[in-house]
């Protein structure tokens, strides 16, 4: 098994159910982008982060 997917099959058991489920949805979510081949087009949280900093940010003069 892949090292990704053993640490991701340890940490399914560690955690809450909650925060379990939670986790399982999106990473179907990303194993259906890659299928379809379209993961460039979505937005990635990280890159979404980094604008909701930037709105944060107070205006520089």
């Amino acid at each position: 098994m892949d090292a990704l997917a053993e640490k991701l099959d340890a940490r399914l058991r560690e955690w809450k159910p909650e925060t379990a489920a939670e986790a399982r949805e999106r990473i179907t979510e990303v194993i259906e982008l890659a299928d379809h081949d379209v993961l460039d087009v979505a937005r990635s949280r990280s890159a979404e982060q980094e604008v909701l900093d930037l709105l944060d940010e107070p205006p520089t003069r």
